[in-house]
């Protein structure tokens, strides 16, 4: 089965489906690529998917330690590069909240080795420099 359809709906713009759940994304060109920024652009949708994916495995690997991780938020940088125009960078930035307090303490090791074994990272091009810093 499919994972998503996509349609173009022109002017740089498409609409992406998850066929399961029915939800929708927007993407549009940036504007230092003809386009009008006005949504995530697919470059975007990698970087951010990068920590999506961290966020992912580290909550699971939390609920089966038993904590939570609510709270925990991450930013993300893009930097492209030319010849060929690609993603060289991506640097996220993994916040931990105060309230999840001492038990995050204990396992920081464990969250940083479980936020790189996410399959997106491994799944980026070798070239894509990441970096991550885990700020507690």
């Amino acid at each position: 089965m499919s994972t998503s359809s996509l349609i173009y709906k022109g002017n740089l713009r498409t609409i992406c489906t998850h066929l399961e759940s029915g939800n929708q994304i927007i993407t549009d060109a940036p504007k230092d690529n003809e386009g009008n920024g006005e949504a995530f652009s697919p470059t975007d949708l990698t970087a951010t998917s990068l920590a999506a994916c961290m966020l992912t495995v580290m909550g699971i690997k939390a609920r089966a330690m038993g904590i939570d991780l609510k709270s925990t938020r991450a930013e993300v940088t893009k930097i492209m590069v030319a010849d060929p125009r690609r993603i060289g960078t991506i640097h996220v930035k993994i916040h931990f909240a105060e309230e999840e307090g001492l038990e995050i303490e204990n396992n920081r090791e464990i969250l940083r080795r479980t936020a790189i074994t996410c399959p997106v990272y491994h799944s980026l091009h070798p070239e894509i420099e990441k970096i991550v810093e885990f700020i507690f």
